[in-house]
């Protein structure tokens, strides 16, 4: 047959190669698989209307094509095996045949043979998947170089520009910074601040959030603005002595999002110092609140409380809750992880936050259930005996659980136990010395075949079922 020709092949390389921001190599290969299921549609047409299709998932695996870039055309190819009698002329030849051009053939060796159907054959049906095919396979390889380029970045936060929007979620161009051309991520609509100003052509730091590895239509990388991750990133970059390690961030709590639009961003950062001498919050705030300001600016006027974290948890919890003034701490149940937390009058919606934003984030910093209590009000014995109901009703609870854990395992053992006995009366085949192996057992199936294809006999005896495989278990 001859090389079948495509106009502008090398152009049509080139231009989805530089259209989908792929190495010509790897488009090549995309459009010989797509050809190659485009005659794989050709081949099964043929038998459209007349019969059933003959062909098997791997059929075609034989089949090839090959590209002709200084002709710019393309062939199919097939590797055939030489037999002496050819019982599929898909995948064999005859000897006789290859003898005609090669005198030195010999059964078994494999010959490379040129089936290209006529361009007119090839059919409407066939051309459509072949497009279609390609088009796929281009997605897919997209997908995978931006999955290797974005996977294992050290850095998970880049420099993103406003492209478009779709429904709630913003489209957004960002680069690896490894020299690769910008592709596209998403910001969901829970991942967005809402004092950013999502405009065309802003750029924003977003937090590289998943590198998604789900075949799905549009991008594949989803970054994020409200993730923690992002706080961290920004302080290093403005605090020397974090980036030294003299400084280090030791827990974040934020609420990028809250509930209500009556309350805004907030977050509230735990830092802790390697060296004595060094005060992890002035050098967190710096000289006259430059160095957090910077970090507030990126947030968009984003509220960022800096505590100083402390081993003890009542001085923790006595700072997590900052700016308020704290009287006492209290420790009502250290192993549940409960505190109240007295102070005045005049501090106490201070502690409590709008609509609790304040308390709640230092109960996510700590890992504290904290209750802000009024001093002057504060009835030790009262709710020391409500917290000893609560601490009854955890045990209680704990109890129980143990319990129910205790009989699940004991269940276990004693059906575990039945079983063993139940097979020490009634074996399994398996359970014999002389029962072979899987290995042994693929060899002896293996062997059989061989002896019943040579003896001409391809009909098994059906096996006896013993006693000991029909009794119960």
């Amino acid at each position: 047959m001859a090389l079948v020709i495509l106009p502008g092949l090398n152009n049509l390389i080139e231009d989805i190669s530089e259209e989908k921001k792929l190495p010509s190599q790897v488009v090549e290969v995309a459009l010989r698989e797509a050809l190659l299921k485009g005659y794989e549609r050709y081949r099964r047409t043929l038998y459209l209307g007349i019969s059933e299709d003959p062909f098997e998932e791997e059929y075609f695996s034989n089949f090839d094509v090959g590209l002709d870039l200084e002709e710019e055309g393309y062939r199919v190819l097939a590797s055939k095996i030489i037999v002496e009698e050819v019982e599929s002329e898909d995948h064999q030849i005859a000897l006789s045949e290859v003898m005609q051009v090669a005198a030195d053939a010999q059964v078994g060796d494999t010959v490379v043979l040129d089936v290209t159907p006529e361009k007119e054959d090839f059919g409407r049906m066939a051309a459509a998947t072949t497009k279609q095919v390609l088009a796929q396979k281009l997605r897919d390889q997209q997908r995978r170089m931006i999955q290797e380029e974005f996977a294992d970045l050290e850095d998970p936060v880049l420099t993103a520009r406003v492209i478009r929007f779709e429904r709630q979620s913003v489209i957004m161009a960002v680069s690896s910074g490894l020299g690769r051309p910008e592709v596209e991520a998403e910001l969901p609509r829970r991942d967005q601040l809402p004092n950013d100003n999502y405009r065309a052509n802003a750029t924003f730091k977003v937090f590289l959030k998943e590198v998604s590895e789900v075949p799905r239509k549009g991008p594949q990388l989803f970054v994020s603005r409200a993730n923690a991750g992002l706080v961290v990133y920004l302080f290093e970059n403005e605090v020397p002595e974090i980036q030294e390690g003299s400084v280090r961030i030791v827990a974040v709590a934020r609420e990028a999002n809250p509930p209500s639009r009556s309350v805004g961003p907030r977050t509230k950062v735990a830092v802790d110092s390697i060296e004595r001498e060094v005060d992890p919050v002035g050098a967190c705030i710096g000289a006259r609140g430059s160095r957090i300001q910077q970090v507030v600016n990126e947030l968009r006027g984003e509220k960022i409380d800096v505590v100083r974290w402390s081993s003890d948890p009542t001085q923790y919890i006595a700072n997590s809750l900052s700016p308020a003034r704290v009287e006492i701490v209290r420790l009502v149940d250290p192993e549940g992880q409960h505190a109240h937390v007295l102070v005045p009058p005049d501090q106490l919606s201070l502690a409590i936050g709008r609509e609790g934003q304040n308390v709640r984030l230092a109960a996510r910093l700590t890992g504290w259930k904290i209750d802000i209590k009024n001093s002057q009000e504060y009835d030790q014995s009262s709710e020391d005996e409500a917290v000893a109901e609560l601490i009854a009703h955890r045990e209680a609870e704990e109890t129980l659980q143990r319990d129910a854990e205790e009989r699940l395992a004991a269940e276990q053992a004693t059906r575990a136990e039945e079983d063993a006995r139940l097979r020490e009366l009634y074996p399994l085949p398996e359970d014999s010395e002389d029962y072979p192996s899987d290995e042994e057992a693929s060899s002896i199936d293996t062997d059989t075949e061989v002896t019943n294809i040579s003896n001409g006999d391809n009909e098994t005896e059906p096996k006896s079922t013993s006693a000991e495989e029909d009794g119960p278990r």
